[in-house]
């Protein structure tokens, strides 16, 4: 037999279902063969002869969908209003959930307060300590700038998230200009280059700076209180669930108090719901609700690396699912990752995305629409022979370092060496060695000698 290149647990290859293995099979009288006190086998002679081969490379998978994201809450306080329920289909950008923050809201309040004084000079006096005044104003911007990005990190939606990161750095900056144009100006005074004035007026144009850039940056935070879809989809509500049984740990925080980031305090038990309803408090981080863009479901197959060579973008694929008995869906392939990945079983694989489409049951029922995480079966359609000359599998053999097969000529044995192309399981292609109507045998060929007589 050729070496074995099927692969039972991850991947193996199967004839497709749908493939034509056209295989004459001429069954003639038996001839028995007798070894080493055996009982004697059955040898079945055939013929090769013209079809068509697929080879197929079958791999794990699961259903993807095409994005998720979670809506957490970006500071303490309370869910003031939740304006989705589970199920309900959202847009990007729409208000799900509003969150009431009287710490954040208290910021804004003080940054219009210190907005407002600043445009009064800010109690800067020609007779003062402008270094320590300067200080001082440094001082209040890094805590303003801390402060807008810890809140800004806290925020889920990545390109809201992003866009708030880069407004606080963006102000940094643009204070510490202004700063260093006034310790510029105090230098000038101190060395007798440039009068009391310009300093007052460098230290009063870099606190009402830091004064509006800390004043947006509470804006924004209070902004960011009103929670909108980071993507379209389907709301579900709380965070995305975590695998596995909560330990005797969890379970123990879960009865001793609020725990930072649980929605309601703590891990929620076996049963619990885990949506935060109106009214509820919430830290910062907690999920609000979760939005599933099914829009266009797809599949992650976890491929061998002998076989990922022969996988290639648009080739097609039959998938079944655990959850939908019977059903068969049809998938095209998208892409082939470049990095591998390690298998549960220590192997080396390859991550290979498809998209799915509709299925159908054998008696023509569409079948249902899949869900994320759904384990299925890939069937990779990797390549196929058409027309081609072709052989039982049981025919082919390994003798001598050589694939080989009997072949039947002037009523005798010969061993044929043979070049093999595509393989099923069941048939396989024969590129060299053998014409389309060679008779052969198909069966017990390894009770057969070189030069035994064949009916």
């Amino acid at each position: 037999m050729p070496e074995d290149r099927h692969r039972v647990a991850v991947v193996s290859r199967v004839p497709p279902r749908t493939a034509a293995l056209v295989v004459a099979c001429l069954l003639l009288p038996a001839v028995t063969a007798a070894s080493c006190g055996d009982e004697p086998s059955t040898v079945v002679l055939g013929a090769a002869a013209r079809g068509t081969v697929g080879e197929i490379v079958e791999a794990p998978g699961s259903v993807t969908a095409r994005a998720a994201a979670t809506v957490s809450a970006p500071a303490a306080g309370t869910l003031d209003e939740l304006r989705v329920d589970a199920g309900d289909r959202v847009r990007r950008g729409q208000v799900v959930a509003v969150i009431d923050s009287p710490a954040v809201e208290q910021r804004l309040d003080d940054a219009a307060e210190a907005l407002e004084q600043a445009g009064t000079g800010g109690g800067i006096s020609a007779g003062g300590d402008f270094t320590a005044v300067r200080s001082r104003t440094d001082a209040r911007a890094d805590a303003a700038f801390d402060a807008a990005r810890e809140a800004a990190a806290q925020v889920a939606d990545e390109t809201l998230r992003a866009a708030l990161l880069a407004q606080v750095d963006a102000a940094r900056e643009q204070y510490a200009a202004a700063s260093a144009a006034a310790g510029t100006a105090i230098r000038s005074v101190r060395q007798g280059v440039a009068g009391l004035s310009r300093a007052v007026d460098a230290l009063t144009a870099a606190q009402r700076v830091q004064a509006r850039q800390a004043y947006q940056l509470a804006d924004a935070a209070v902004e960011a209180l009103t929670l909108r879809a980071p993507v379209s989809g389907v709301v579900q509500l709380g965070g995305t669930p975590a695998a596995g049984t909560p330990s005797l740990t969890d379970l123990i925080s879960a009865g001793s108090g609020p725990a930072p980031g649980a929605p309601g305090g703590g891990t929620p038990l076996p049963g619990v719901d885990v949506a935060v309803p109106e009214g509820a408090a919430v830290a910062a981080g907690t999920p609000i609700l979760t939005v599933v863009d099914t829009g266009r479901l797809g599949l992650a197959a976890e491929v061998d690396e002998t076989d990922v060579l022969l996988v290639t973008n648009g080739g097609r694929a039959t998938v079944e699912l655990d959850a939908a008995t019977g059903a068969r869906y049809a998938a095209t392939v998208r892409a082939v990752d470049l990095l591998p990945t390690t298998s549960a079983r220590g192997g080396v694989s390859y991550r290979v995305r498809l998209d799915l489409g509709a299925g159908k049951y054998d008696d023509g029922r569409a079948a249902p629409a899949p869900r994320p995480g759904m384990s299925a079966v890939v069937r990779l359609q990797v390549r196929q022979a058409v027309d081609a000359v072709t052989v039982p599998a049981s025919a082919v053999i390994s003798a001598d370092g050589r694939t080989t097969v009997w072949a039947v000529r002037g009523g005798r044995a010969e061993r044929v060496p043979v070049t093999l192309g595509v393989q099923g399981e069941d048939v396989v292609q024969v590129t060299t060695g053998l014409a389309d109507g060679q008779p052969i045998v198909v069966s017990g060929a390894d009770q057969v000698r070189s030069g035994q007589e064949l009916p």
